[in-house]
């Protein structure tokens, strides 16, 4: 089952006269010269989202807002899923600091998948997949967690060495840009039409 995005985080703006520019042609026909498009990092899968907002709403970059089913304050239409390639150089940028925000904000969440991340072959542990962590890492985090689970960020970074916080933001931006067949945190990007 998909799960659906409930909250997404603004990480561009694009007004009405540059929009119809940027879309696809078969979108580009359903286009309102009136509308103002942004591009959303929903918060809980990371899923790109380009979405048209309500006549006279105004968003800011970094702004959460609801995109889930339902009444929405600021968010007209949800358009389509995007990739990664889909993004203005200031929205590369915005997306880290957003990544590393709802990180952040979310770090029981991380803190358990540390304490329960399991192997995801015979021969390789999905903690490999963080970059820099090879098998003995991998060896030192599973004893560490066995003897005490994890209880912060800064508990994994004292006793194993290693900073969960940019471990883990790097490896969404990874799975956001569609660079590893592997997908722990994000939803893999949308195929290419």
């Amino acid at each position: 089952m998909k799960r659906r995005e409930e909250y997404g985080y603004v990480i561009d703006i694009i007004p009405p006269e540059l929009a119809a520019y940027k879309l696809p042609a078969k979108i580009r026909r359903e286009f309102s010269r009136d509308s103002t498009y942004a591009h959303i990092l929903g918060e809980e899968r990371f899923t790109l989202l380009e979405v048209t907002l309500k006549p006279g709403a105004r968003v800011e970059i970094g702004e959460r807002v609801y995109i889930g089913l339902g009444q929405r304050d600021k968010v007209d239409k949800i358009v389509r899923r995007i990739r990664y390639e889909d993004l203005q150089p200031p929205a590369r940028e915005a997306l880290t600091q957003i990544v590393r925000q709802i990180v952040s904000s979310q770090e029981q969440k991380f803190v358990d998948w540390f304490n329960k991340a399991g192997p995801l072959t015979i021969k390789m542990h999905s903690l490999e997949l963080l970059q820099g962590v090879g098998k003995k890492k991998v060896q030192e985090i599973l004893s560490e967690r066995r003897t005490k689970p994890f209880s912060s960020f800064e508990d994994i970074k004292k006793r194993v060495g290693i900073d969960p916080l940019e471990l883990i933001v790097n490896r969404i931006l990874t799975e956001i840009q569609g660079k590893d067949p592997y997908y722990i945190f994000a939803a893999p990007p949308p195929e290419v039409s």
